[in-house]
C-alpha cells in the first residue's frame, strides 16, 4: 500500500511546471520635456514603440523576466512631446522542463504574460499627464523570439 501512495507524490514532484510567483514594475518614467508649450500645439505627433526583452536565472528554477516598452511622440520637427517608458518584470518559476523549452518559456510566454501590465502601465502614465491615452497594439513575441534566434545563429 505505502508504493502505491508514493509513485503519485513523485510524478507530481518530477511533473513540468510552470508559475508567476510575482509581477512588479521595475522601473517607470515620463518625460514631458516641453511643457506647458506642448499642450498648445494642434498638431497630432508620430508615436514610436519600441520593446526589448530581458530574463535573467535568479536562482534554481526561478528567473526574472521583464520587458520594456519605450513610446516616444514626437512632432514633425523632432520636438518631443512625451517620452514614456516601463519596465515591467516578473517572477517565474519553472521546474522539470527542458532547457530548450526554458528558453522559449522566458522568450515567449513571459513576456506575453508581462505586456497587458506594461501597456497599461505607459497608457495610464500618459493620460495622467494630460494627454490621450495610447492604445499599444498586442505584440507577436513568437516571432521575436524567432527573429532573435536566426539573427544569434548568423
Amino acid at each position: 500500500m505505502s508504493n502505491e501512495n508514493q509513485a503519485p507524490v513523485q510524478a507530481q514532484e518530477n511533473a513540468p511546471a510552470f508559475s508567476v510567483e510575482k509581477l512588479y514594475v521595475k522601473d517607470l518614467s515620463l518625460e514631458v520635456p516641453h511643457a506647458p508649450a506642448i499642450f498648445l500645439e494642434q498638431e497630432t505627433p508620430e508615436v514610436d514603440m519600441r520593446i526589448t526583452t530581458n530574463h535573467d536565472k535568479i536562482e534554481e528554477g526561478f528567473y526574472d523576466c521583464s520587458i520594456t516598452v519605450t513610446v516616444t511622440a514626437k512632432l514633425s520637427d523632432n520636438r518631443v512631446v512625451f517620452l514614456s517608458e516601463v519596465t515591467q518584470a516578473g517572477i517565474f518559476q519553472v521546474a522539470n522542463i527542458p532547457e530548450e523549452d526554458v528558453s522559449l518559456l522566458l522568450g515567449v510566454a513571459c513576456p506575453n504574460i508581462l505586456f497587458p501590465y506594461a501597456r497599461e502601465a505607459v497608457s495610464s502614465t500618459v493620460t495622467r499627464a494630460g494627454f490621450p491615452p495610447v492604445l499599444l497594439a498586442p505584440i507577436n513575441f513568437d516571432a521575436m523570439y524567432h527573429q532573435a534566434q536566426e539573427q544569434k545563429a548568423q
